[in-house]
């Protein structure tokens, strides 16, 4: 069931809530706080293996559907993720429409905590692209179920340091499939988006021996990464990084980023990064393989952050959790064994394999 409250829904939003490709989420919430400015959209998607478990995204949106249909998209991905991650928890997540550049403040993020805390635990969030631990210290003066938290506020801090760890180890599940050893080192890796994320990568692909090229859209990230490892080389922009020369291709920014053209201009024989919803469309998953480009897919590499706020709920343990994120590797490679027996995408089969478990799990519950 669909919950639309306390926001009068337009009906552009209606329709984007109620479309029958949407993936059946249980409960979708559209929080609006005058007084502070707020409007959010929090989405649960599947609570079949526990409590849904997702970051809240801050982002100016172009439209308020815009911002539905990122939070239905962004939800889903998170049933899968956390499925294949093998936590006890379902998929959700949320997004607050504005630039957390000039909206956001700390009256906005205690009212959204609010609306989290009105749920009732059905939704635990943590930080995402434009929210940090900071924000997540503030979101839980109002609402316990916050994770992301500072490690002076109980919580794990940055979540993007085992994000990073999870997508090199499932790049060296990719490297193993595809060269026969679980290693970059001479490999030519294209980083695309070297924030919060991308930069840790950065730091594991040159302890490993690859050779690293980067881009991002903010110059003081590619800076930052050139000051401190000189042998880094630069490019202007992903368009152009896609072209050069590489045997892995690692997107790291915002979702979107295998569209058609990219799939035709790839030089990769790897595509493995941390962005969320990386394939634009259906079927990219399919051309990509039909080019012998290995698609390691983003919610089942990128899951180390998740992990890691997992694992806050139960007090955190760094150890623990990054014992955790150590088993994407393998993971990613019974996602590839399992796709060449089938004779499938990865893509197509880490979604059967996250369905197969989601349904296992109503089915017990049934019982």
């Amino acid at each position: 069931m669909t919950d639309v409250r306390p926001h009068d829904a337009s009906e552009g939003v209606l329709h984007t809530l109620f479309r029958s490709d949407q993936g059946g989420h249980e409960q979708v919430v559209l929080c609006q706080d005058r007084e502070s400015g707020l409007k959010a959209v929090i989405a649960v998607h599947d609570s079949s293996l526990g409590p849904a478990l997702g970051g809240t995204r801050f982002y100016p949106y172009a439209s308020e559907e815009a911002a539905v249909l990122d939070a239905l998209n962004l939800s889903r991905g998170m049933s899968y993720k956390n499925a294949l991650a093998g936590l006890p928890h379902g998929g959700g997540k949320a997004v607050i429409i504005g630039d957390p550049e000039t909206v956001k403040s700390e009256q906005l993020l205690l009212a959204y905590g609010r609306f989290v805390a009105s749920l009732g635990g059905r939704y635990v969030t943590a930080c995402d692209v434009g929210t940090y631990v900071q924000d997540m210290d503030v979101v839980a003066r109002t609402c316990r179920w916050t994770t992301g938290r500072s490690p002076e506020n109980g919580g794990a801090g940055d979540s993007s340091v085992l994000t990073a760890f999870g997508v090199f180890q499932g790049m060296r599940a990719a490297a193993q499939a595809t060269w026969g050893e679980p290693t970059l080192r001479g490999r030519r890796v294209g980083v695309a988006g070297v924030g919060k994320v991308g930069h840790h990568l950065v730091e594991h692909l040159v302890q490993d021996g690859a050779e690293v090229v980067i881009t991002d859209v903010r110059a003081e990230a590619v800076e930052r990464i050139a000051a401190r490892h000189p042998g880094v080389t630069t490019v202007a922009t992903a368009d152009i990084l896609v072209r050069s020369p590489l045997d892995v291709y690692a997107p790291c920014a915002l979702g979107g980023a295998l569209d058609d053209g990219t799939v035709k201009a790839l030089t990769a024989s790897v595509v493995c990064g941390a962005a969320n919803n990386q394939l634009a469309h259906p079927g990219v998953e399919k051309d990509l393989a039909d080019r012998g480009v290995l698609y390691a897919p983003d919610y089942v590499v990128n899951a180390g952050g998740v992990i890691q706020v997992a694992d806050e709920l139960n007090g955190f343990d760094f150890d623990r959790a990054k014992a955790k994120a150590n088993e994407i590797f393998a993971t990613t490679l019974a996602i590839f064994d399992r796709a060449k027996a089938d004779g499938i995408p990865p893509a197509v089969a880490a979604d059967r394999i996250a369905e197969q478990r989601m349904a296992e799990a109503r089915a017990a519950a049934e019982r």
